[in-house]
């Protein structure tokens, strides 16, 4: 399967590196490697990669500490963390710092594949896309260039992922969404940490449309979710 996309992938352990990055080449991906935070952030300005795979616990500049130098860069670019730490908090803190995704080590070669597939096929590497703006209250939706654009003239640089979410609230709007719909279609599988992930990104977007008091992401308790805009 052919494959054009640049990994920016930034781990420090040698053999795991070496392992990693020799399979994602045989799998046709480009990859560049950093073993500290500091050169990965220097071959991701360098590189422009498609996609970074970053470990948590680097030398020189940490992880959490490089996912948000490269969100000021990038805010579309999905990141995902490698990490040691299994600890709920650790992976919440990755997920609201800019992150899309983490795998715990140790990490089967297949499910980092799998989640990088996920990934690219939305990030859509070929740029193109028939998706018109669309608006909402006081708000302009132009989902090509991720930017939420409010009336009184000022926008927010949306991430991918906070893009596909709010799309998939706006072709549902006024309808219940169960949680499970939500993370098949946005996050591509289900799961406890997932749906963790999906309530970060949930709070985000209520934070960014509260100019708008009437727009509302409601829970709707033990289902899902039912976004509405009133007149």
């Amino acid at each position: 399967m052919e494959q054009t996309a640049t990994i920016l992938y930034v781990e420090d352990d040698e053999v795991l590196s070496y392992v990693t990055k020799d399979n994602l080449e045989m799998h046709g991906y480009n990859v560049v490697h950093a073993d500290d935070g500091e050169s990965g952030l220097k071959l991701f300005t360098e590189s422009s990669p498609d996609l970074c795979v970053l470990d948590v616990m680097l030398p020189a500049m940490d992880g959490y500490t490089l996912a948000g130098e490269i969100r000021k860069r990038n805010q579309s670019i999905p990141i995902l963390f490698l990490t040691a730490k299994s600890l709920k908090e650790d992976k919440i803190h990755g997920l609201k710092i800019g992150a899309d995704d983490y795998i715990t080590k140790p990490f089967s070669i297949e499910e980092l594949i799998l989640k990088i597939q996920i990934f690219l096929r939305r990030k859509d590497l070929t740029g193109n896309s028939n998706q018109a703006d669309y608006v909402i209250g006081d708000y302009t939706i132009e989902s090509n260039n991720l930017k939420l654009i409010h009336r009184d003239g000022t926008d927010k640089s949306l991430t991918k992922k906070e893009c596909d979410l709010l799309m998939c609230f706006i072709k549902s709007k006024g309808n219940i969404l169960k949680r499970q719909e939500i993370l098949e279609q946005v996050w591509g599988e289900n799961d406890y940490f997932m749906g963790r992930s999906m309530d970060v990104f949930i709070s985000r977007l209520r934070k960014y449309l509260k100019k708008d008091p009437r727009i509302k992401i409601d829970n709707v308790h033990g289902v899902g979710f039912r976004f509405t805009v009133s007149d």
